[in-house]
């Protein structure tokens, strides 16, 4: 019993980890407990920790508590490990059955680096042309994406920090469409500059913010909308820096 609640720990942990909302990760958990045989399944859950506490028909219980330490958005994964819950629930699998599946969701392949790059890049263009920018504008914004992406690469492996990932990525955006400026390949920054911040706004973050804050789950909803909020002030801060600091003038 306690092998299978561990189980059913290391599902939900990775499902939070993988940016699930907080109100999935409890149902899962209790829906999966109750398919194992426990009576009774108390769940607490905020974005960065997880407690949570079983009973079983003999009044025996069992406590684990888990910290998230990071977290990422890769709907891909969570839509795997939820649809595990679900075989849990529907086939009693067993806990090795359940350890052999775990490892296929966290071990699946996933989009190479290269082809993260073309993404960056061929978003941030694509907004710069959808906000009015020029073919010139579009070719710079094609570069300085591709650029962000190492630039985020550099800091995830320097600085574990998601907030400062997003203000050192402004912080290149806004310095390459200035330098691009000074070089005089585009007429003006701001199409530039706006495609490329489009691609660091956590959408995704603000979204499931909402969704806890709507489902009553009040105090993970509050502690992502921070985060969210945060992220937003750390992207107008690498603005204000090299345009401010660096003495650019628009």
């Amino acid at each position: 019993m306690e092998e299978l609640f561990s189980c059913a720990m290391d599902i939900g942990e990775q499902m939070l980890i993988s940016g699930a909302e907080v109100h999935r990760v409890e149902e899962s958990i209790k829906r999966m407990c109750a398919a194992f045989g426990f009576t009774r399944t108390d769940v607490f859950i905020i974005t960065s920790s997880m407690v949570v506490t079983v009973f079983d028909k003999d009044s025996n219980f069992y406590t684990q508590t888990r910290r998230i330490n990071s977290a990422t958005t890769d709907l891909e994964k969570v839509h795997l490990l939820n649809a595990l819950s679900r075989s849990i629930c529907a086939e009693k699998l067993t806990a090795d059955e359940i350890k052999d599946e775990l490892s296929k969701a966290m071990n699946r392949n996933t989009y190479p680096f290269w082809a993260e790059c073309i993404c960056y890049s061929v978003i941030a263009g694509a907004f710069t042309l959808f906000f009015g920018g020029g073919v010139y504008e579009m070719l710079v914004s094609l570069f300085i994406g591709l650029i962000v992406r190492f630039g985020m690469l550099l800091s995830d492996k320097t600085v574990s920090n998601k907030i400062f990932s997003k203000f050192f990525s402004s912080v290149i955006v806004t310095a390459l469409a200035f330098a691009a400026l000074k070089l005089k390949l585009i007429p003006n920054v701001d199409m530039v500059i706006i495609g490329n911040i489009m691609t660091l706004i956590p959408g995704v973050g603000l979204t499931n913010a909402l969704r806890d804050l709507f489902t009553g789950d009040s105090i993970a909803g509050l502690l992502r909308t921070i985060e969210a909020v945060l992220i937003a002030l750390a992207i107008a801060a690498g603005y204000f820096i090299v345009v401010v600091l660096g003495g650019f003038v628009l």
